[in-house]
């Protein structure tokens, strides 16, 4: 007959092992896992109210979120890889005949030239149908014919200076003094590098008054490993570093700098002296001058030098991700955000609503607030 108490006995027996496995870290990663990993798993404790054989299972749950979050890198380091080859193979032809159009090396035929859709061609039907259409078209068509004769235009003229002028964190960067060299932009190309992982910017530019260099370069590398200390933070590839080029500026025309005169007035003899002092001046050309971070700093960045970089990480991603492969439409308009179009007004505020009438009413999800959520808050559904 079994014996109750050696049964209870047992079971505490068998809970107070499980508790130590979990204290003393028995349930490790295995051989390939990094034992920072490990230590990095369990930097962030279990309450203690749950039972220990839910703080196991935890544990079990926490090594499969790091081999996902592991392969999930791998995943990413391939998406890459991908992107650089069909970037290379198929996208850069049609990028650099984009540049022969935009700087008058190539005119497009009639056939590249048509774009039509489905508005512009009930217009045409309507026209045709009316004889003061008929009319309007013919003298139209003479104008058209008489701009083409005077038509001297070569390319589409400040194609980047408008698309920088255009966008509003470039437009914040350019400066009146810029205006005139950006002219002499003739295309930004991207060039995906494998390894490291990276890319770099590109500058081309025509002979010009104010530097010697026909290219101008931004190089950024990215990481796609997640970190070691906090594993379970990592996103997907993300830039850490980027490095500039010396602009051979000619002689004066160097609109990164600028010189100040202060009079000074000698303290006994009361005589007065001028002397002058070059400091940095505001200029989109300052952009190939990012801060340099020593590869082996210790610690935080200074706040000023870490915001720089932040912003400059943002930019180089932009210009990659957005300006680059869609250069057109931001020369256009079409590409611009809609929020651009719109001035906030102060005085306004948001609309008070009961979300207890709102089945659907989740504080958690952004759409739901003007900002994003604190996560600390959302632990919990």
């Amino acid at each position: 007959m079994a014996d109750p108490a050696r049964d209870v006995k047992q079971e505490n027996d068998e809970d107070m092992e499980e508790e130590e496995e979990v204290e003393s870290g028995n349930n490790e990663l295995d051989d390939t896992e990094e034992p920072t990993a490990l230590a990095a798993l369990k930097s962030t404790s279990i309450p203690e109210s749950y039972p220990p054989s839910v703080k196991r299972r935890i544990n079990a749950l926490r090594r499969l979120q790091l081999k996902a979050t592991k392969i999930e890198s791998q995943f990413y380091a391939e998406v890459h890889a991908l992107e650089c080859k069909y970037f290379k193979e198929h996208y850069q032809p049609l990028l650099d005949k984009r540049r022969k159009i935009t700087s008058g090396e190539y005119e497009p035929t009639d056939e590249e030239c048509v774009w039509s859709s489905d508005e512009d061609e009930k217009d045409e039907k309507e026209k045709i149908c009316s004889e003061m259409n008929k009319v309007k078209i013919k003298e139209e068509d003479a104008k058209e014919n008489e701009n083409q004769k005077n038509d001297n235009v070569k390319g589409i003229p400040d194609f980047w200076l408008t698309i920088f002028k255009t966008v509003g964190m470039l437009a914040e960067m350019v400066q009146e003094h810029d205006e005139p060299i950006l002219k002499h932009l003739v295309d930004v190309k991207v060039i995906f590098s494998e390894k490291p992982m990276g890319f770099t910017l590109e500058f081309h530019f025509s002979p010009n008054e104010y530097f010697n260099n026909s290219v101008l370069t931004k190089e950024y590398e990215m990481t796609c490993v997640p970190d070691e200390s906090d594993p379970f933070s990592f996103e997907g590839p993300e830039i850490y570093k980027c490095k500039g080029c010396t602009i051979d500026w000619k002689k004066g025309k160097n609109v990164t700098v600028k010189v100040i005169k202060k009079k000074q007035k000698h303290k006994s003899r009361g005589s007065l002296r001028t002397v002058t002092k070059t400091v940095q001046n505001d200029s989109f050309f300052n952009f190939f001058n990012p801060p340099t971070v020593a590869e082996d700093h210790e610690g935080e960045l200074d706040r000023e030098v870490q915001a720089l970089l932040t912003s400059d990480f943002e930019i180089g991603h932009y210009i990659r991700e957005r300006i680059v492969p869609r250069a057109v439409l931001y020369y256009t308009g079409e590409a611009l955000d809609e929020d651009e179009d719109y001035d906030e007004d102060d005085g306004d505020e948001y609309e008070e609503s009961d979300e207890d009438d709102d089945p659907d009413f989740n504080p958690c999800k952004p759409n739901n607030l003007a900002q994003r959520p604190n996560p600390e808050n959302c632990n919990q559904q």
